[in-house]
C-alpha cells in the first residue's frame, strides 16, 4: 500500500510506524492525515482543515483511500474547542468524502486513538482501511477509553 505520510513533527514514533506500513506516496496514491492536536486559535484550526482539504482533494481526484487519525479525546472536546473543531471536521469530512465516492468503493475512514496506543497498531489500522474491501465513512476508535461514553 502507498499513501502519502502527513503527520505532525511531534509525532516522530507514529511516523515511523506507519512508513514501515505504507510505501510513502503522493496523496494521488492515498492519504494518512495525522490531526495535530495542538490547534488552539481559530487561524491555526483553519489552516490545519485547510491542508486537509487540499490534501483530500488530490486524493479523491485520483480514486485513492484516505484515512483521518485524531485523538479520541479531541472528539469529546477534553482537550479544548480547537482541537476538538478539527477532529470533528475530519470525522465529517471522512463521512461526506465516504458518501461522494460510494459507487466507486473508495474508502475514507477515521482512526480515534487514545494516549496509550501504541504506533504499530494505528499503523496496522490505518494500513488496513486503506486497502479498501472493508468500511467506509466510519469511525475505528482504539483504546477502551471511549466505553461508557456517549460518542458522535
Amino acid at each position: 500500500m502507498r499513501a502519502h505520510l502527513r503527520v505532525p513533527p511531534d509525532r516522530s514514533r507514529l511516523e515511523t510506524s506507519l512508513a514501515e506500513a505504507i510505501e510513502p506516496a503522493e496523496p494521488e496514491d492515498g492519504l494518512v492525515f495525522v490531526a495535530a492536536g495542538d490547534r488552539a486559535d481559530w487561524e491555526a484550526v483553519a489552516e490545519e482543515l485547510g491542508e486537509a482539504f487540499e490534501l483530500t482533494q488530490r486524493a479523491a481526484r485520483s480514486g485513492a483511500p484516505v484515512v483521518y487519525v485524531v485523538a479520541g479525546e479531541d472528539l469529546l472536546g477534553q482537550r479544548g474547542a480547537g482541537p476538538a473543531m478539527v477532529a470533528c471536521g475530519l470525522l465529517s469530512a471522512a463521512r461526506t468524502l465516504a458518501f461522494e465516492t460510494r459507487k466507486d468503493g473508495v474508502p475514507a475512514n477515521v482512526v480515534a486513538t487514545q494516549a496509550d496506543t501504541a504506533p504499530e497498531v494505528v499503523a496496522r489500522w490505518t494500513a488496513l482501511l486503506l486497502e479498501g474491501g472493508g468500511p467506509t465513512g466510519e469511525l475505528v476508535k482504539l483504546g477502551g477509553a471511549h466505553l461508557g461514553k456517549a460518542l458522535p
